[in-house]
């Protein structure tokens, strides 16, 4: 195809015509494969007769094409046409020069992402000259080409910045890195009050490139003085640049985004990055010290205090009004400040100003400030969501400088604590505005936790509420309203008892009348501040009982205003709390959540579809636009899981609500709203379960449910697993009439163990779907008996896992316990010795306590002894009958190991129940740190991090043994199989002791001859135990069933 022709066909795709649009996209998707095509749109993207907006859609095809079809695997699909080896060198060849020439930011974007994919598969084997051809550019006295190769810089560390222990990256950062310091350097020794916009830009990329190098490892070259002290030097330079008005936009967010405060940003992630995984030895995992431990103490000796120092003086600068310090920067001050708390080191130079850092940077940042107000005024939603959610914006300064207040109080209690109190108490003694009030009770509310387990400080706290807080409530400033609100719940969450009803009756109606008031925000903390008294206080429960409908109502009405996930935990505690009350608006009130969830559902899908034109990888990263959509849904969703485990008193309600929410659920799945899954099948759990039936409805799921698990949805079996499990157990009947249905959990079994997308795990929860089809629809199913068996058998040999092992074997057990002499028969098909085999594995099971550990387990293998009994000889194959005597010591070393777990499974069941019971409390060492010496602290978050880091290293490890050829096996990291509480099947209601005695009769009866054998070859301790368990099964066969 002429050039013209394919500008024209790229010019079409932004076409305002939909129908054009479409035309062209597929039009280019044909061309795609042809050789050339990349060469053409290669010349186009340079031609500077072309208008911009079609060279930047030629930019986004090559992008996406390069990243889809520049290297395809076995595993393609038919659509996907590798890039020609023409067009390849021709990409290679182009690619630099275009970079250079490129006339806005938009299409470099676009080159350079194809660059990187290309860096990714071709260097440096394919692509030898492109570390010279970078240096080339670097090196030049064009501006525009140096600015070139530091986008090549960077992308050629991003091609690798994932790859563990390659080789690559180290030499790419040798190779160029000295070159970048030095452009840097030269570019800031000249003044920034010129107007050329090229070198913040410059030092931008190459701070990023520093830092992108950095995510997992520091090499050796990084780590060597002769790199480190440049950067360093120009680090601070960078950190320590007055950057004069006139060149950065006068408005704040613009200027947070111009290029100069972008380099200043960098320069402080790098800095609090070196420190916090490479550069701090107290808190360096174990599985780093050998590569940084000699680092690490250089750091923390040698650049520690200067970075702490240097940030000192920002912060100083900032804080007098002398110089602007931008919010993301602000965040990489708090954030450094909050990792030198627990170092010895660093918090000896720290001691000295945390109450200066508090009281002048900490303050002001919770304080009600003009950006608060202004957010208050115009979005209120906003406001609230990053107020209460902790997540929303946890890289802002407001939740690093609560996260530095965190650290002090936790950390270092015993020099801190009393201290910060006291100016809280300072400042509200004072009586100072309101805007400086809510900053101290917004410090209030964030130490709430830690000053309700002061041994000191929580029995003060109820005069505090009283003098300084419960006022609030009748301030004018309605903020003031919302943060008594907070301080009050957090306080009465964490345990805070009045010491009389009047008191408590004044706090509760002070919240009460809250939840009416006019701002937003207010009601909002006014509920949270609610479900803590409710839950709390048996009075302010029966207070509230009367209208809870209403109070209900005010939370899903505020819930639909503000997709706020927090307000559905307050909902799901209510109707926790008030089940008997609420059982009369169950319905109504679940046609609601389902609306909000329809609702959220339907705007998730929507924002997904817009996101997948972003088909790389760094701009899935950064494209969140559903995700508050798709939280918000599942927080809803769980809330109606709290509505359905609410009324599983009443059936009637019960069934009137599913029907309620199949639609939604309906919904979903066809949609297919992956993330939300796990919610919706939780539900059809939830809902089948607690009805033990199939309502006719709740078919059309089982069936979504199967064609989900053949297409999109393959590796969501371990959410599917309980709800197909139900329609196994509950919906035998329609089993029976709808051998479709059969064939299709029997596919769902098949899949599971043979397709190389699934792993040990789903093959697990495969097997458990075997068994219970075996289990539930016995003497229905004979046709799938062979299937099955043949499926499992490959299984035994293959098995990696010690879960996989048993999980399978139960299969197999379970095919004798469904028909006994069909199996057996099977099994000698198979071939020569497989029905031996099976035994031979099957009874080192039984001989192993450890191999069989759950009560479920002991008592199948019995019930199929038992069933194997009771056979007729002439059904027994001639391969197995040598073996036959061994069944009754084979149920009788299973009966010795019985009652053990029986009571095992009893004790974990009350530690259940005891664990659901307790007060969900943390210890008071988790929050407070009452040592009186300034040593280095490790607590529970510095043990998780070295849990990652170690974790890590394992299976980095175990990965290179794997490349390497070696055997992985994790026998011996395997932990002990453990019972599952909520499983259930038909054989709970068996007794193992009975069917044994009847089954040995029959044996008797039967087989006189096997019966003999089997009994004379015990040794008398079997024998006296034999005598035991008949005694045992005559007991429980007097005892009256419960």
């Amino acid at each position: 195809m002429d050039l013209q022709t394919l500008s024209q066909l790229f010019a079409s795709t932004f076409s305002p015509d939909p129908n054009v649009q479409k035309m062209s996209e597929l039009q280019i998707r044909k061309l795609g494969g042809q050789e050339g095509m990349i060469t053409n749109t290669l010349q186009i993207i340079g031609n500077d007769n072309v208008d911009l907006a079609t060279r930047q859609a030629a930019a986004v095809y090559l992008k996406n094409r390069v990243y889809s079809s520049y290297f395809v695997d076995t595993n393609a699909r038919p659509d996907q046409v590798p890039i020609p080896p023409s067009d390849r060198n021709n990409l290679k060849a182009s690619v630099l020069p275009l970079i250079a020439a490129s006339p806005n930011r938009a299409i470099t974007v676009q080159l350079a992402g194809a660059l990187k994919n290309v860096v990714a598969r071709d260097f440096p084997e394919q692509w030898p000259s492109l570390v010279a051809e970078v240096k080339k550019l670097l090196d030049s006295g064009n501006i525009r080409e140096v600015h070139a190769g530091c986008v090549a810089a960077l992308e050629m560390v991003r091609a690798f910045r994932f790859r563990q222990n390659n080789d690559i990256l180290p030499k790419v950062v040798e190779e160029f890195f000295p070159i970048l310091v030095n452009i840097a350097s030269q570019a800031l020794s000249n003044p920034p009050a010129g107007t050329n916009e090229e070198v913040p830009t410059i030092l931008h990329l190459i701070l990023k490139t520093y830092s992108t190098s950095i995510i997992l490892q520091l090499s050796t070259h990084q780590q060597n003085s002769d790199s480190l002290v440049p950067w360093g030097r120009l680090l601070f330079q960078i950190i320590n640049l007055q950057i004069p008005k006139d060149v950065v936009p006068e408005d704040e967010d613009e200027r947070e985004r111009s290029e100069w405060w972008k380099a200043k940003k960098w320069a402080y992630k790098i800095l609090g990055r070196l420190f916090h995984r490479f550069g701090n030895p107290s808190q360096l995992p174990s599985s780093l010290q050998k590569d940084y431990a000699a680092f690490a103490q250089h750091f923390v000796t040698s650049f520690a205090p200067e970075i702490f120092k240097v940030y000192l003086q920002q912060v100083e600068l900032f804080v007098s009004g002398q110089a602007w310090l931008s919010k993301k920067c602000q965040y990489r001050v708090f954030t450094f400040f909050t990792e030198c708390v627990k170092p010895k080191s660093t918090w000896a130079l720290l001691k000295p100003h945390y109450e200066t850092l508090v009281q002048s940077y900490v303050y002001p940042q919770l304080s009600f400030t003009p950006a608060k107000q202004e957010q208050w005024e115009t979005d209120p939603i906003e406001f609230v969501r990053t107020n209460v959610d902790e997540y929303e914006a946890f890289d802002s300064p407001v939740s690093a400088a609560t996260s530095f207040l965190f650290s002090l109080a936790s950390n270092r209690t015993k020099t801190t604590f009393l201290p910060i109190l006291g100016f809280i108490n300072q400042v509200l003694q004072a009586k100072p505005a309101a805007p400086q009030r809510y900053g101290a009770l917004n410090m209030t509310a964030a130490l709430g936790p830690f000053i309700m387990r002061h041994p000191d400080v929580k029995g003060n706290m109820e005069q505090f509420l009283l003098q300084h807080v419960l006022p609030e409530f009748t301030a004018p400033e309605p903020y003031m309203r919302a943060v008594a609100c907070e301080v009050l719940g957090t306080v009465i969450k964490t345990g805070l008892k009045f010491s009389d009803e009047q008191r408590l009756h004044q706090a509760f109606t002070a919240v009460a009348n809250s939840i009416d008031d006019a701002e937003l925000p207010v009601r909002v903390h006014a509920c949270l501040a609610l479900t803590e008294m409710v839950v709390d206080s048996t009075i302010v429960k029966n207070a509230v009982a009367p209208q809870v409908g209403k109070v209900i109502q005010t939370l899903l009405k505020l819930s639909e205003e503000t997709d706020i996930d927090i307000l559905n935990h307050c909902m799901e505690s209510m109707v926790d709390t008030y089940q008997t009350e609420l059982l009369p608006v169950a319905a109504e009130l679940t046609a609601r959540l389902c609306e909000t969830y329809a609702r959220l559902a339907r705007e998730s899908q929507t924002a997904d579809e817009t996101d997948a034109r972003g088909v790389d990888l760094d701009s899935i990263m950064e494209n969140d636009v559903n995700e508050d959509k798709t939280f918000a849904a599942m927080g809803v969703a769980k809330t109606i899981v709290t509505v359905v485990n609410a009324v599983d008193s009443s059936p009637e309600i019960l069934a009137q609500i599913q029907e309620i929410i199949i639609p939604i659920v309906v919904l979903t799945l066809e949609a297919k709203l992956l993330d939300l899954f796990d919610n919706m099948y939780d539900l059809v759990d939830a809902l089948t379960f607690k009805l033990r039936s199939i309502s006719p409805n709740m078919w059309p799921v089982f069936e979504l449910t199967y064609k989900l698990f053949k297409s999109d949805a393959v590796d969501f079996l371990d959410e599917m697993l309980p709800s197909l499990d139900n329609f196994v157990s509950f919906g035998t009947e329609m089993f029976k009439a709808r051998p479709d249905y059969v064939q299709m959990v029997l596919d769902i079994y098949q899949t599971s163990i043979n397709s190389d997308h699934l792993g040990e795990n789903d093959a697990v929860n495969g097997c458990k779907l075997a068994e219970s089809m075996l289990l539930n629809l016995r003497g229905t199913i004979d046709d799938a008996l062979q299937p099955i068996i043949a499926t499992a058998l490959p299984v035994m040999d293959k098995a990696e896992t010690n879960g996989l092992r048993l999980a399978n074997l139960n299969v197999l057990v379970n095919a004798v316990l469904y028909n006994p002499a069909a199996t057996l028969h099977i099994l000698d098909q198979a071939g020569p010795g497989t029905a031996r085999k099976f035994f031979d594995k099957w009874f080192a099971a039984i001989k192993v306590e450890a191999r069989l550990p759950r009560v479920h387990d002991k008592k199948l293998s019995v019930m199929a002894l038992c069933a194997l009994m009771e056979m007729d000889p002439a059904n027994i194959p001639q391969s197995v009958q040598e073996g036959w005597p061994g069944i009754v010591s084979g149920a009788l070393k299973l009966f010795q190991e019985y009652p053990k777990a029986v009571q095992a499974r009893k004790e974990l069941e009350e530690a259940f129940q005891a664990d659901s019971d307790s007060d969900d409390s943390d210890s008071d060492s988790k929050f407070l740190n009452m040592n009186e010496e300034d040593d280095d602290v490790w607590d529970e978050d510095s043990a998780y991090v070295e849990m990652l880091a170690n974790e890590g290293q394992r299976l980095r490890e175990k990965s290179e043994r794997a490349a390497a050829g070696e055997d992985v096996s994790d026998d011996e990291e395997e932990e002990d199989i453990e019972e599952e509480l909520g499983y259930i099947s038909p054989l709970d209601n068996v007794d193992p002791y009975v069917s044994f005695k009847q089954a040995l009769t029959a044996f008797q009866m039967k087989n006189g001859h096997g019966y003999q054998l089997a009994t004379t070859s015990l040794n008398p301790d079997q024998q006296t135990f034999l005598m035991e368990v008949m005694r045992l099964a005559d007991e429980h066969a007097a005892a009256p069933t419960s």
